[in-house]
């Protein structure tokens, strides 16, 4: 059991999330100690995001602090590796430029981390420093996960890689073409999450709308996420990562006739120029964006939407740019992200010309998050005297509301909270409160009596 204790940094998004949750269960089980403080670690493990320059550049950052922090232990700290995205797409060359790292990992060596360190701990003589295989892993319901979010939150990845081929994207080259799960197998994993105290689920994958394609039968999104409504002990399922192609009746009329489903969707439409669209290799143009999201919002009515877009794409003239925030002020979507174009080696996109300054990227950015926030503080406004059921995440740091949660219209992490005022509130609780005051992103209530 000696030099056991191992620290895990978990980068990028949710999916990446259950993964490092995945390898710290496996690890956990097999006798190693996972610790929250790096003091303590004998190795350091570093779970990397690679989707775009910003998210390498964390991970390489958070590489060589870690690497740094590792010598001045002057041999406390044995290890240090790293996995996921970044050794998947770059591979060996990692070696040459982070000569501090013991071992790289691929995303496809998750259910055999145990194996990978024991070696590494073990080896008399150094093995190889990189593992990179196929992108073929994928967790089923009897795989361990040591859920770190809240204990009455938890994300379920119900499909892994994605099959669409969009220009600006690395995601297919890293994690492989798109792999569901099995329907009862996301059930049997949904089920244990519920026995252990999680209320709300949140479904994740590259492409939530593409589940079961792959799969004999064809199971539909619809009919699962009927049937995770019905497990004892979930009280809200939300839904992210959608395609607007994606998005069929069944799938809208199933969260419209399901009180546990939150009236929330997160629809990246990434841009609504049919010829940005085209050049990103997108399902369906400008016309179809429009109608889906008129069919969502008669389908399910309050629906709150989220979506993403890109700007500085190569060919956004301002034309089209001003064509994108027009749509933004005509839509008006409760919640948006907006990203710079990030052209990345190895993707169809890189070799577009008619490039764009980050200097110019940034401001038209900066355009749509300062209309964006506009037209949040009108939605939210109108939300005042309304009754929003809470879910409560512990104590803030305002006097007058000393509670912090979310309401069912927002999402950890991506979307504002709400403030509350009352006493002695449970976390994890789900409380009706009555909306009193509003910020552009935020929302202050009161516990109905």
């Amino acid at each position: 059991m000696n030099h056991r204790n191992i620290h895990i940094i978990s980068l990028g998004c949710p999916k990446n999330l259950v993964d490092s949750e995945v390898m710290a269960a496996l690890l956990a089980k097999s006798g190693y100690r996972i610790t929250s403080q790096a003091d303590d670690a004998h190795i350091i493990l570093v779970n990397t995001c690679a989707f775009i320059l910003p998210a390498k550049e964390e991970s390489i950052y958070e590489i060589l602090k870690m690497a740094e922090w590792k010598k001045k232990q002057m041999g406390a700290c044995a290890h240090l590796v790293v996995t996921g995205c970044l050794p998947q797409r770059y591979g060996r060359g990692l070696e040459r430029e982070l000569p501090e790292v013991d071992l790289f990992l691929g995303v496809g060596e998750v259910g055999s981390i145990v194996h990978h360190l024991d070696s590494l701990s073990q080896a008399e003589v150094p093995g190889p420093r990189s593992i990179i295989g196929k992108p073929g892993f994928l967790m089923n319901g009897q795989t361990p996960r040591l859920v770190t979010t809240p204990f009455y939150t938890s994300y379920i990845k119900i499909a892994e890689g994605c099959s669409s081929r969009c220009s600006y994207c690395v995601i297919p080259t890293i994690r492989g073409k798109a792999r569901s799960r099995e329907m009862e197998d996301i059930l049997m994993e949904a089920d244990s999450l519920a026995v252990r105290g999680v209320s709300e689920l949140i479904i994740i994958a590259q492409d939530s709308t593409d589940y079961g394609r792959d799969l004999k039968g064809k199971p539909k999104l619809g009919d699962l996420l009927g049937r995770l409504a019905s497990i004892r002990g979930i009280r809200w399922i939300r839904l992210l990562y959608t395609n607007p192609a994606g998005l069929t009746d069944e799938i809208l009329k199933s969260i419209a006739n399901c009180d546990k489903i939150c009236k929330y969707i997160d629809v990246p439409v990434q841009h609504i120029d049919d010829e940005i669209l085209a050049a990103m290799k997108r399902r369906g143009g400008s016309d179809l964006i429009k109608k889906t999201i008129q069919k969502v919002r008669h389908i399910i009515p309050g629906v709150a939407l989220r979506t993403s877009v890109i700007v500085g794409f190569p060919g956004e003239t301002r034309t089209k740019f001003n064509d994108l925030l027009s749509f933004i002020k005509e839509t008006r979507f409760d919640h948006l992200g907006v990203f710079t174009y990030s052209r990345e080696e190895g993707t169809k996109a890189a070799s577009y010309p008619s490039r764009i300054s980050e200097r110019e990227k940034e401001v038209r950015r900066q355009l749509l998050m300062e209309e964006q926030s506009v037209i949040s503080y009108g939605i939210n406004q109108a939300l005042i005297g309304s009754i929003q059921e809470v879910l409560i995440e512990g104590k803030s740091d305002i006097p007058d509301h000393p509670y912090i949660g979310r309401c069912r219209r927002q999402a950890p992490e991506i979307d504002g909270v709400t403030y509350v005022k009352g006493k002695s509130l449970a976390t994890g609780s789900l409380l009706s409160c009555k909306i009193a005051a509003t910020t552009e992103y935020d929302l202050f209530a009161e516990v109905m009596p």
